[in-house]
């Protein structure tokens, strides 16, 4: 099995449960032709270039995929009659190409994850601080109550 990237353009009028529905029917194409799907990236709504079949804008979808060599060709067919897809690209991949795109995907889930538990730890350090100050006016408040009360 080879390694490939498709690149897809989706109509522009579609909403998010409708892309859904489109990625989950790209998925079943391509494991119809013994593929797999490696990496998917939804890069969203961006503006065309030119115009494409009358459209300005479409929803980008990248994914990295494995497939069978002789599958390439009827992978392209399902993809041009399938209604929603105004345009693709289908990409052979040398083995260190997926490898590096693979470890950046591997390098931006664990900066993700660091960045997670940098906020977890900053938003504990602020309740803490919070408590401690909130704690602090109460005694003061004790303090002037117990002050006034001396003076009444």
């Amino acid at each position: 099995m080879r390694n490939y990237q498709s690149v897809l353009i989706l109509k522009p009028d579609l909403d998010e449960a409708q892309v859904e529905q489109s990625i989950e029917k790209i998925t079943a194409i391509i494991n119809k032709f013994e593929g797999a799907i490696l990496k998917l990236d939804n890069w969203g709504k961006k503006r065309l270039a030119y115009r494409v079949k009358k459209n300005k804008f479409g929803y980008y979808l990248n994914i990295y995929h494995t497939c069978e060599q002789g599958n390439v060709p009827a992978l392209e067919k399902e993809y041009q009659l399938y209604d929603q897809i105004i345009k693709y690209l289908v990409i052979r991949l040398e083995e260190r190409d997926i490898e590096r795109v693979m470890n950046k995907a591997a390098e931006a889930a664990e900066k993700a994850e660091a960045e997670a538990a940098e906020k977890a730890e900053a938003a504990e350090k602020t309740e803490a601080t919070e408590k401690t100050e909130s704690a602090e006016k109460t005694e003061t408040e004790t303090e002037k109550e117990v002050v006034s009360e001396k003076t009444e």
